[in-house]
């Protein structure tokens, strides 16, 4: 459990953190512009798209290790 509270501290977790909290507000109050919504979604989307890819990496490594 620790490691996982580790691992979302880091530079990249705090921003996606930070930025989806920013998200709902401005969802909230009616207020979310078109630019903040692309800027937004390609940070998600990087986000998800480096945790995917260590993910595949880390079972690729554990099953050659086989």
């Amino acid at each position: 459990m620790l490691d996982k509270i580790k691992n979302l501290i880091d530079v990249k977790s705090i921003i996606t953190i930070a930025l989806t909290i920013v998200f709902c507000i401005l969802t909230i109050k009616n207020i979310v512009s078109q630019e903040f919504l692309t800027i937004y979604t390609t940070i998600i989307a990087f986000y998800f798209g480096t945790q995917y890819q260590k993910n595949v990496e880390t079972k690729n490594q554990e099953n050659n290790e086989k």
